[in-house]
């Protein structure tokens, strides 16, 4: 740590979370970005794979992207080929999005970067204190929600 980080500070855990957070989203963004995608398009392929097609809101509301900012990221990942979107058939003003081959091949890719970002970010931490680490921060994350 920088030595003219007042030591109050190094013991406050939501100071250190908030720095150690800003450093991770840097490093993954860098990893993304190398590869030409945004840490939205890994959310919403992510999303995809996991629960398969759904509406442009539920695909906010499982990636916590705002609405606005995932039409924006589905109209990239349309252009590129990664999804499609098609009229719901049940209701003709919302559209369902299905992850294509090639988003899957994408997500794949994706999945390998952000997984070289966490050693890169975690990199002073055992396999075992890693599993800690997202342990307590997935409880204090649900706490919030």
């Amino acid at each position: 740590m920088d030595e003219q980080t007042p030591s109050v500070l190094l013991q406050t855990p939501s100071w250190l979370l908030t720095q150690s957070a800003a450093h991770a989203q840097r490093i993954v963004t860098e990893s993304f970005a190398a590869a030409g995608a945004r840490q939205y398009h890994f959310r919403l392929l992510a999303t995809l794979v996991e629960f398969g097609p759904a509406s442009q809101a539920t695909l906010g509301r499982h990636t916590g992207i705002d609405r606005s900012d995932v039409v924006a990221a589905l109209n990239e990942l349309v252009d590129e080929g990664y999804v499609d979107r098609t009229p719901d058939p049940a209701d003709g003003r919302r559209n369902i999005i299905t992850i294509t081959a090639a988003g899957r091949r994408r997500h794949k890719r994706l999945t390998t970067l952000v997984a070289k970002a966490q050693d890169e970010i975690f990199a002073a931490l055992s396999p075992a204190d890693r599993k800690r680490l997202t342990t307590l921060l997935a409880r204090v994350l649900s706490q919030h929600q």
